[in-house]
């Protein structure tokens, strides 16, 4: 059985702290704790559970990373954030994953699931890498949303980390970062880019955040999945914008590159809806229904675009057109996704009352 080193970088964690390490500690082998300036009980609650390691915060969190990685004994290392967890029905799957990895494998890609519906179920998921085999010289990158680009031999496991954030957090922390690196000289690689982008769209700087994933889908060298992703949401910018052709052509500009996503297919749907082209909206979210759902590409995964979305979308399109036969059984279809939705009670009211009144 391979060891396990766990890896974090935590400041003012006493909140979510105990909660990720006890969820844990029956899974790994060594806890290693860098601690970035707390000011909270953040050190005594890691210590409580394994060694802790002081690292003076130079806005770069790679940086931090790498050090906690350096401080790493067993023959993986494994990073978590303060408010991640392992929730119990998935400490069976890691344990086996343990007993079973080849010590061959380099790098072992976990499930990411990081926003929750109100039942708990989790809606947005993608691959991390998870676990790294200590020894083989990996390094994270980037100042700001760090990775390390998985290489080697690479195994997907099913034991899933779930981000559990309580509270707000710095809203503005991330742009912050990007926009030093920018006064201080230092340029963006493609990676950085894309994610500088998706800081200027949260923080609705949608002229800016235009222009830079504009820039980043010019380059050369942006991964795959970033440049699908980079295209649903440059198509944002521009509707934000008022630019409506403009993000209809950001969205079927994806289809050059691979084949269509069920989150694209579905903001296409989003898009003609709201010019009333119901017809055209019904053929995207049809196309979604159809999309393979393949969660090994590492890309971002909207789980409502594969099932529950396109059927109650759907239902609002074929209603419009006038076929309430369909509209309805695509109302119960998204029932079978997600069984206390509101919107399905609520066209169940009005399909119920539409059959009396005619």
């Amino acid at each position: 059985m391979v060891t396990i080193s766990l890896c974090m970088i935590v400041k003012n964690e006493e909140s979510v702290l105990a909660r990720c390490l006890d969820s844990v500690k029956d899974l790994v082998d060594e806890v290693i704790v860098a601690d970035t300036g707390s000011s909270d009980r953040t050190r005594e609650i890691a210590a409580a559970y394994g060694q802790v390691y002081d690292f003076p915060w130079c806005d770069d969190f790679s940086a931090a990373r790498n050090f906690s990685f350096s401080k790493a004994s067993m023959d993986y290392c494994m990073w978590l954030d303060a408010d991640d967890v392992i929730a119990p029905g998935d400490h069976e799957k890691f344990r086996s994953m343990k007993k079973t990895l080849d010590p061959s494998v380099d790098v072992v890609m976990l499930p990411y699931q990081t926003v929750f519906d109100e039942a708990g179920k989790p809606t947005f998921t993608y691959f991390r890498e998870r676990l790294l085999k200590n020894g083989r010289g990996f390094q994270w990158q980037g100042a700001v949303h760090e990775c390390i680009a998985p290489c080697g031999h690479i195994e997907y496991g099913e034991a899933a980390v779930q981000h559990r954030k309580q509270g707000a957090g710095d809203p503005n922390r991330n742009l912050r970062l990007y926009e030093k690196q920018l006064r201080d000289g230092k340029s963006l690689d493609a990676r950085g880019l894309f994610y500088y982008a998706r800081e200027l769209l949260t923080h609705k700087r949608y002229a800016d955040a235009e222009q830079v994933f504009s820039a980043f889908l010019a380059r050369p060298d942006g991964w795959l999945e970033n440049r699908i992703e980079a295209c649903r949401q440059l198509a944002e910018c521009r509707l934000a914008l008022g630019k409506t052709e403009n993000a209809l052509q950001a969205l079927l500009s994806s289809f050059a590159i691979d084949i269509p996503r069920a989150e694209t297919c579905c903001a296409l749907g989003a898009l003609l809806m709201g010019q009333e082209q119901y017809r055209q909206a019904a053929f995207w979210y049809e196309t979604a229904l159809r999309s393979p759902r393949n969660t090994r590409t590492g890309g971002f995964i909207l789980e409502d675009c594969y099932g529950y979305l396109p059927c109650i979308q759907l239902c609002v399109c074929y209603d419009r057109l006038g076929d309430y036969e369909t509209a309805e059984a695509m109302n119960e279809r998204a029932a079978g996704f997600r069984p206390d939705s509101a919107a399905v009670a609520y066209n169940r009211a009005y399909f119920a009352d539409r059959k009396v009144r005619v």
